[in-house]
């Protein structure tokens, strides 16, 4: 990728907590940026979608691709939670959990891969889960999809490399999000924000900036020797 040109960028997820402060970082870095979210709102370059629909992700990066040119960074931030016993976890429950979380990494990433294998670069960064190592009580299903995305990370990495695509996945920890805060208010962390705090080794909550950092330095030229990676932000939560 010429240096002369900045690339264009598609955060999925991009209208609120991790997904929204990646998209600002990378358009602080110089990138063009645009977003795809349920209700993208105000925001021109946001575009609305289900990544679970193929044929609304080909429409929407087809605007993008009017409006930016091609698209040779992509971050799959979209996620869906879900907190419920394995026992009575519906199948249609898991399978929304799983479409979104997994099957819209597929979407996306297969969408926008023409763009990167013509320019010969392009970096994909999947936002993935610390209970994907950890693991994490009811909520298998999400656990499950983070998980899967993790391993389709280090085989895209195998096989796009050649081609001059990166692909690396950051699984954030304990991070302050509108998803935090409804699984608090579920009683869904096991204890309160104070006391994880209290078990983190830097003594803090994680910011979404955190993970919006480290995506932005996978982005950049300086991580072009880096894929296949599983970059935990988590506070040394998970080692």
């Amino acid at each position: 990728m010429s240096a002369s040109k900045a690339p264009n960028a598609v955060v999925t997820g991009g209208g609120s907590g991790i997904g929204a402060a990646i998209a600002a970082r990378l358009r602080s870095d110089g990138l063009q940026v645009a977003t795809i979210y349920l209700n993208p709102g105000e925001d021109k370059l946001g575009y609305a979608a289900d990544v679970t629909d193929r044929a609304a992700v080909d429409t929407a990066l087809a605007s993008v691709r009017e409006q930016l040119g091609p698209i040779t960074v992509l971050v799959n931030a979209a996620g869906l939670d879900g907190f419920r016993r394995f026992a009575e976890i519906s199948f249609e429950a898991w399978q929304k959990v799983i479409d979104v979380n997994l099957n819209g990494v597929f979407h996306c990433t297969q969408a926008v891969l023409p763009d990167m294998v013509a320019a010969g670069w392009g970096r994909i960064v999947n936002i993935t889960s610390s209970s994907a190592q950890s693991g994490q009580q009811y909520m298998s299903h999400y656990v499950a999809a983070k998980s899967a995305v993790n391993g389709l990370t280090k085989s895209l990495a195998l096989e796009l490399g050649p081609q001059g695509i990166t692909v690396n996945a950051v699984p954030p920890g304990f991070i302050d999000t509108p998803m935090l805060r409804r699984a608090e208010t579920r009683g869904r962390l096991g204890s309160s924000i104070d006391d994880v705090i209290a078990r983190t080794p830097v003594r803090r909550v994680g910011r979404p900036e955190d993970i919006a950092a480290a995506c932005s330095f996978l982005i950049s030229e300086d991580a072009g020797y880096i894929t296949g990676q599983i970059l935990g932000v988590n506070g040394g939560r998970n080692t």
